[in-house]
């Protein structure tokens, strides 16, 4: 009986990555976007709000960080430039920019407020 179950869980798994196959992205040439959110004395900003905004569509796209001031944000374009800011408590970081001339597959942007 155990056998039994065994191969209809493992035909079950075949059977559902055959399906799932011509939903996957081959070469997926995407970008990460990740970094951390601190003051000047390099503390996190635990709950500052990072924005990220499409500079083609000028859609944007909000980050709230944890207690350590990380941010992550996945699936970015190559061939689109996006500009990146943090915000907490009424301040703002500087804005820098990924450019879509920046090969990297994993882009680390640290942004600095000054809390004071």
């Amino acid at each position: 009986m155990k056998k039994a179950v065994v191969l209809l869980v493992v035909m079950w798994l075949i059977g559902l990555a055959a399906v799932a196959e011509p939903f996957r992205q081959k070469g997926d040439n995407s970008r990460i976007l990740t970094g951390r959110v601190t003051d000047k004395q390099d503390g996190p900003l635990s709950n500052a709000v990072v924005y990220l905004t499409n500079t083609r569509t000028r859609s944007v796209k909000t980050y709230i960080v944890g207690q350590d001031g990380a941010y992550r944000f996945p699936s970015l374009s190559p061939n689109i430039d996006y500009e990146v800011y943090a915000q907490f408590n009424g301040k703002k970081s500087d804005t820098k920019t990924v450019s879509q001339f920046d090969n990297r597959t994993q882009v680390t942007i640290n942004l600095k407020l000054d809390t004071r």
